[in-house]
C-alpha cells in the first residue's frame, strides 16, 4: 500500500522544479515535476520525493489529524 502525506511548501527553487516542504519539524526537498502552479504556503501530497497534487489547508490538516488518531506519525 502506498501512502501520500500532506506537507506545506516553504520554498521553491529558482527553476520551479523542486520545493522544500515542512512536515512537523522535518524539512524535505521534493520534485514538482508532477504538479503545476505550486506556490509557497500551498499544501501538497508527497510520496517518495514527489509532490503528487495540491490540497487545501483544511484537507491537509484533516488528513494529519486522522494520521494522529490512528497513531501514525508521518
Amino acid at each position: 500500500m502506498c501512502l501520500a502525506i500532506p506537507a506545506k511548501v516553504v520554498a521553491i527553487d529558482e527553476l520551479g522544479e523542486n520545493a522544500t516542504v515542512m512536515l512537523g519539524e522535518v524539512k524535505k526537498e521534493v520534485s514538482l515535476a508532477l504538479v503545476d502552479d505550486v506556490s509557497v504556503d500551498d499544501f501538497v501530497l508527497i510520496h517518495v520525493g514527489y509532490a503528487l497534487n495540491k490540497v487545501s489547508e483544511e484537507e491537509a490538516e484533516k488528513t494529519l489529524r486522522l494520521f494522529a488518531q490512528a497513531g501514525v506519525t508521518p
